[in-house]
């Protein structure tokens, strides 16, 4: 058992109070909050106080959670009640999960991101629970007159042997409210979950397949009205003036006007990402109308001048960024990102002498990597329901990140904080693209120009061509070796537009004696943010891949060839801030070994190998690939993942299965590319994605069992996948892929795609 301090920072972790309709409600800061459930299927108290981070045991013994964290898949709704849970020891049918709304002042982190909502979770969520059930045994000592060590709980029954006395949790859930929080609980021991590791079905499954509301474009209330946007067509570009007469006689159109999301002595934050802070709304009757109205508004534009913004950082300095002028092409990118990757960069990491073992190697390999930008392509559209009145506004939308756009509603509105109540809707997708939540501010400034609700919603065409991107990577990797094909020296040089995709002290950077990391970036006015582990998904292909060629010019096993390197890194590491466990790494590379009997090849069957460290998670996959009718088909994904205790397997195998064939889809096809500012794709017809028939046609999906606290998931084994399939088509066609997608390359050795 852990003993845990029930008070954690500088608010009261904990609080409990008496409910009005009888029975304990649990408060604490970080992480949870509740209000009935709509099915009230074992008659759930009728009166709850409305708080916004508690969890609550009704007189009947049922369990309330308000999920703060936004849901887009992750299954995050199921999984934090289920640590809850498990810790209060009560039965998991009695426990109901609710959306909590945004509420700043009293959740830390309301965030769905970087992998890691179970990460923090874990602790908090157990010790509400392990705090409830604390103090129900304490009532039930009272009430029984025995003391507190006698009592045992199970199933939210609680226990007397001796006596022979029983109650289920609502019968003291009244008494327990009145009791002092303890200062100290016990965390159950790993050994003893009972919830924890067993797979759970989805709270929101029913209402998801049954098409019950659950997204903001299902929101409607009266008078509610209908906007589109209409945006500059290329990057670079601005509005110049648009003739409002062109579709004020169309039927449904109630107004058309400008609208600007940033005040100009407005300081950005790092997720103020927006691609056109001045565009103009369209409003009327119908979704349908005003889409009508937008394909006639008349509107000219006008190139951009360089701009330039004041932008906060993390740490609290504040920074210029600047913005260039002109039309970008993708052409130009690429011989640009050429020239640089010939010039010196920013060193971010030495180690030994490289530049001498290179003079003396007998023998050098060096290779360049490159991927093009990429659309995020979430199938709900980006939307949002906005009703803006006087001081006060509500807003319903998709977003990731409500803490990081509150801040640009505060601005825009001239509304105070206080005021503006963003109510999360569930995402149909996320991937990165709604941490960015300017749809929520175009929504609300419409809204408060009309002074009625309003629902605006992006079409395809909008999203992908006022997108929020991956950024175009290059990287170029060196590794001098001597006459006995012995490793000398790594160099890995890499940037991207408008940014570096390279972590300097992940692996390999520990496990060489002489290394050396540089980057480069390239300034763009093409708008770029986060994508399903960035940077990551980039750089671990490249990484990954020329360690594949080393190890074949060294004459070694791609998997012995890691671990050795691995091996050193532990036993005799290289540097100081590796950031990277050598064990873990290697666990993962044994395990997948194993289940993919990689030492046991099929015949006609060609295997690649990748392995990744990021988002505090280990993963190793091996792709089986096939030529069949002139070709390439992915048979088969292993992976083998370290991310600590899985809380719900299935859940957590149904991340990565998704993580896997979106990375091969993309892999395969995904490119996006520009001609004058403007991207040469806008929809599904010639944005290619994966197909059904192009997908896995089995995906196994293992963990590492170690009992570590959990770390990321809904990302790391996306990275990896990319590697792992261009080494097995290497296998297969006798060509290496240095260029992302593959498909392409692939059509030029008459390999159909």
């Amino acid at each position: 058992m852990t003993t845990v301090n029930t008070k954690l920072d500088r608010r009261s972790f904990l609080k409990v109070s008496a409910l009005a309709g009888g029975g304990m409600m649990l408060s604490f800061s970080w992480l949870a909050g509740c209000k009935p459930t709509p099915e009230e299927e074992l008659g759930l108290p009728k009166e709850w106080f409305e708080l916004n981070s508690y969890i609550k045991i009704g007189e009947n013994g049922a369990v309330t959670l308000y999920s703060p964290n936004p849901e887009f898949g992750s299954n995050v709704k199921t999984s934090m009640p289920m640590i809850l849970a498990e810790e209060l020891d009560t039965d998991w049918k009695n426990v109901f999960v609710e959306q909590a709304d945004f509420y700043p002042e009293r959740f830390d982190r309301q965030f769905t991101g970087g992998s890691q909502g179970i990460r923090m979770g874990w602790r908090p969520m157990r010790t509400a629970g392990a705090t409830a059930r604390a103090l129900l045994v304490n009532a039930a000592a009272q009430t029984w007159n025995v003391p507190s060590t006698e009592i045992t709980t199970s199933a939210g029954i609680l226990e007397h042997k001796a006596s022979g006395k029983k109650a289920h949790y609502g019968e003291m859930a009244s008494l327990a409210a009145t009791l002092e929080v303890p200062e100290e609980v016990q965390l159950k021991d790993v050994n003893d979950f009972k919830i924890i590791g067993n797979s759970k079905k989805n709270v929101d499954g029913e209402n998801i397949v049954t098409g019950k509301p659950l997204f903001a474009l299902d929101h409607r209330v009266e008078g509610m009205k209908y906007a589109a946007i209409v945006h500059p067509p290329a990057f670079g570009m601005r509005l110049k003036s648009f003739d409002k007469n062109s579709v004020s006689g169309m039927h449904g159109i109630l107004d058309v006007f400008p609208i600007s999301v940033f005040k100009d002595d407005y300081t950005r934050n790092s997720f103020d990402t927006t691609t056109f802070p001045e565009i103009v709304a369209i409003v009327g009757n119908s979704t349908w109308e005003v889409m009508q109205a937008k394909k006639s508004l008349k509107v000219e534009w006008e190139n951009a001048p360089e701009t330039s913004f004041q932008m906060a950082g993390w740490g609290g300095n504040t920074s210029s960024v600047s913005i260039p002028a002109g039309l970008e092409n993708s052409s130009v990118h690429k011989a640009r990102m050429a020239e640089y990757s010939q010039k010196p960069g920013t060193i971010l990491r030495r180690d030994g002498d490289p530049e001498g073992a290179f003079k003396k190697a007998a023998k050098v390999i060096e290779r360049t990597y490159s991927a093009p930008f990429l659309a995020h392509n979430t199938m709900e559209p980006m939307n949002c329901f906005a009703d803006v009145k006087g001081d006060k506004a509500v807003i319903y939308g998709p977003t990731q990140a409500p803490e990081f756009i509150m801040g640009t509603l505060v601005q825009a509105l001239g509304i105070p904080r206080e005021n503006i109540q963003i109510n999360l809707a569930r995402m149909g997708g996320g991937f990165g693209r709604r941490a960015y939540s300017h749809h929520l501010v175009e929504a609300a400034l419409i809204s408060q120009k009309i002074q009625a609700p309003v629902s605006m919603v992006y079409t395809r065409e909008d999203d992908m061509s006022a997108g929020v991107y991956r950024p175009a990577y290059s990287a170029t990797y060196r590794a001098a070796m001597d006459e006995n094909n012995n490793l000398l020296a790594l160099h890995v040089k890499a940037g991207g537009i408008p940014e570096s995709p390279i972590h300097a002290n992940r692996f390999p950077a520990g496990a060489i004696d002489n290394y050396l990391a540089e980057s480069w970036d390239i300034p763009s006015n093409i708008t770029i943010g986060a994508f399903r582990a960035p940077r990551s998904n980039f750089i671990a292909g490249a990484e990954q891949s020329f360690l594949d060629e080393l190890a074949e010019a060294m004459g070694k096993d791609p998997i012995e060839f890691r671990l050795e390197l691995l091996k050193r890194a532990e036993t005799n590491p290289v540097g100081e801030n590796n950031d990277y466990l050598p064990q873990r790494y290697a666990s993962v590379l044994e395990l997948v070994r194993e289940k993919s009997n990689w030492n046991s090849p099929q015949p006609n069957v060609s295997r690649g190998v990748s392995a990744y460290f990021c988002h505090n998670s280990y993963v190793a996959e091996v792709v089986d690939t096939v030529i069949k009718n002139n070709q390439p088909v992915v048979e088969s994904v292993y992976a083998a993942v370290d991310c600590g205790i899985v809380v719900n397997p299935d859940a957590a195998r149904n991340m990565g299965e998704g993580a896997i064939v979106d990375g091969i889809g993309n892999a395969f096809f995904g490119e996006l590319a520009f001609e004058n500012g403007t991207p040469t794709k806008t929809n599904f017809d010639k944005y290619r994605m994966i197909r059904h028939k192009e997908a896995p046609k089995k995906i196994e999906v293992h963990f590492v069992d170690n009992g570590e606290e959990p770390t990321g998931l809904g990302e790391p084994l996306f990275p990896p996948v990319f590697a792992a399939l261009a080494n097995s088509l290497y296998k297969a066609t006798g060509k290496r892929y240095y260029e992302q997608p593959f498909a392409p390359q692939l059509e030029m050795q008459n390999l159909k795609m």
